[in-house]
């Protein structure tokens, strides 16, 4: 190994990728992760994550853990053992449904409630406006811009998965507003690098899962 390599520093991030049922978190996900998309993805059961590597300058690597989050989990008692460790969030709205963009606070008030990071201030939280491709009603720039604002969202992009539209760009965004929070300091508690072994971060995921799913049930 050169010592240009033992010198990178190596780092993962864990993001949430949440919203209502069939906006396109998967597809998301698929298109940034894997570069593929399909109109039949199955409905998300519980919970699932990918992994992105990022070369991100010649000094550092990110990886990020994206997790997928099924729409109908929100107020289950699991949701507190999937939001730990996270240092960012993505809520996702389906443009062709103007019901799914109603749920968006609920969403943003559950991870406010259940996840922070060591200074105590929320996570930031991204919001994504998907299925652009769909062309279903025009998009209302302004009214994103005051709803951002004033709900403190770091930003929102309009994407499509099926299209390829503004994933990178959005995904790009949100990993330089989690560096910026890094430097300055103010990482979660349980922010892991990769210098532990990944196998121990999600052994831990699944000791918390079990003991929390096998007691009360509490949030």
């Amino acid at each position: 190994m050169s010592n240009e390599q033992m010198n990178i520093e190596e780092h993962l991030y864990k993001i949430l990728v949440i919203g209502e049922f069939g906006v396109g978190k998967t597809s998301i996900i698929k298109r940034y992760t894997e570069g593929t998309f399909s109109p039949n993805y199955k409905l998300t059961i519980g919970v699932d994550f990918a992994l992105k590597s990022i070369n991100w300058n010649d000094a550092t690597k990110i990886n990020l853990q994206l997790w997928d989050i099924a729409g109908h989990e929100r107020f289950g008692h699991m949701t507190r053992v999937y939001y730990k460790y996270a240092i960012a969030a993505i809520i996702v709205y389906d443009l062709s449904r103007p019901a799914t963009f109603e749920s968006v606070l609920k969403w943003y008030t559950d991870v406010n409630q259940k996840v922070m990071l060591a200074n105590e201030q929320p996570v930031p939280i991204l919001l994504i406006a998907n299925k652009s491709d769909l062309h279903t009603s025009p998009l209302d720039e302004a009214t994103l811009d005051a709803f951002c604002k004033k709900h403190e969202f770091v930003g929102w992009f309009s994407t499509s998965a099926k299209d390829d539209k503004n994933i990178d760009k959005a995904m790009h965004f949100l990993v330089e507003t989690i560096l910026s929070l890094t430097s300055d300091g103010q990482k979660p508690e349980e922010h892991i690098s990769l210098q532990q072994p990944d196998t121990n971060y999600l052994q831990t995921i699944d000791e918390e899962e079990f003991k929390e799913n096998s007691c009360c049930g509490k949030n």
